[in-house]
């Protein structure tokens, strides 16, 4: 995969609070974006932690931050999903629709675990889309990790309280591989 990643708060947070954000800079070097709304979302008071090793991905130039400016494409979209959906749609989060809407506009990858609110949206816009889970099997595929580490991590990720999709990332793969 070629195209950069667009990632929302939850799927970047999963690898930061289990501190493997480093698995982002080997498997996507220079394609890893944060929306900001996506950044202001992990940098509260209560999680200094997250904020500090999202900064560290900023600084070391390995993830870059994206913003969304009054008058564009991407604010226009990002407005319709945060404020004003079509009918039959739900109002999603500041990074959710970030994602979403720098993705559409600059065809990359929404990296999202939230299906639930973004499904529709991916479909409808015809975009890209990875989970925390696919991007643990690009790091499998590629040879980063073991599928025992992918299980290992999987479990530090689910400890965080990381909405995942499956028990174990052993589950998760076969899952997937039955899919194709």
């Amino acid at each position: 995969m070629t195209d950069s990643l667009f990632f929302d708060s939850d799927c970047i947070s999963a690898f930061l609070w289990v501190r493997e954000q480093n698995l982002l800079a080997l498997l996507y070097p220079g394609k890893v974006i944060i929306p900001k709304a996506a950044y202001d979302e992990l940098s509260i008071p209560t999680t200094p932690q997250l904020k500090e090793r999202i900064d560290q991905l900023l600084q070391s130039g390995t993830a870059k931050l994206a913003t969304i400016n009054l008058g564009t494409d991407e604010f226009a979209l990002y407005h319709k999903l945060t404020t004003s959906p079509d009918e039959g749609y739900k109002i999603i989060g500041p990074g959710e629709a970030a994602s979403i809407a720098l993705a559409s506009v600059h065809n990359g990858v929404v990296a999202s675990n939230n299906l639930k609110d973004i499904g529709l949206y991916v479909k409808t816009l015809g975009l890209k889309h990875v989970t925390t889970g696919d991007i643990l099997i690009d790091a499998l595929e590629k040879g980063l990790i073991t599928e025992t580490e992918g299980n290992n991590i999987w479990a530090s990720m689910l400890a965080k309280r990381r909405k995942l999709g499956a028990d174990t990332f052993t589950k998760y793969l076969t899952e997937k591989q039955k899919k194709k």
